[in-house]
């Protein structure tokens, strides 16, 4: 572990809106607790870290490649119409991408996902299955 990730801390925001699913070599792998859209965030774990652009080169590639992998899990899991991929950290200054799973008849379909009606939390059995069924994903 480096400096800059010894030091992370992750935002209380994000740790209550999200289940954490894996730890990858650069990003925190967290599942948001929205039963209405497949939507992961990835969270380099790097202190201070607020935007993509200023992580070192080999973070950057790192956290690409597992933005990548997280979309691919998605698709093959949920064979999305469109898959969004977002950087916005206007509430949330932490760095942080949505990696979200969207369908026609989704809530939001097709605006953006942020604010369009209330989270729907996951159930505990519903959550289980879906944090299984993402790590299976990932495997794959």
């Amino acid at each position: 572990m480096n400096s800059a990730s010894a030091a992370f801390g992750l935002h209380p925001q994000l740790a209550a809106d999200t289940v954490e699913i894996d730890r990858w070599d650069c990003c925190r792998v967290l599942l948001m607790n929205d039963a209405s859209y497949p939507w992961l965030i990835l969270v380099p774990e790097r202190a201070g870290a607020r935007e993509l652009h200023r992580l070192s080169p080999d973070d950057l590639a790192l956290a690409t490649a597992e933005i990548v992998r997280a979309s691919a899990a998605l698709e093959r899991l949920f064979q999305p119409v469109k898959l969004n991929v977002a950087a916005l950290g206007n509430i949330v200054p932490q760095l942080h991408i949505h990696v979200i799973a969207r369908f026609e008849g989704d809530p939001a379909w097709p605006r953006p996902v942020w604010g369009v009606t209330p989270a729907v939390p996951y159930g505990a059995a519903e959550l289980e299955a879906r944090v299984a069924a993402l790590r299976d994903a990932f495997a794959g």
